[in-house]
């Protein structure tokens, strides 16, 4: 997995789930938010704390958990 600086995981903070560092925007927010099709600019509008490179870190961090999820398939 690519390492992601802007992304952390804090048990601390939202029980551990990853997150935009310096905020309580989870990883899973941002991307749902993406995916309702927000866009950037939308994004960054709404929560100004936040800059391109965070919303880019978690598409990336979003990439790199998929990739290394393992699939097997069963007999139909």
């Amino acid at each position: 997995m690519t390492e992601q600086p802007r992304i952390i995981l804090d048990p601390a903070v939202l029980a551990g789930k990853p997150v935009v560092r310096g905020t309580r925007l989870s990883v899973e927010f941002i991307i749902g938010l993406l995916a309702e099709r927000w866009t950037e600019a939308d994004i960054l509008d709404s929560y100004p704390g936040l800059e391109s490179a965070d919303i880019q870190a978690c598409l990336a961090y979003a990439r790199d958990v998929l990739s290394s999820e393992r699939v097997y398939p069963t007999a139909a």
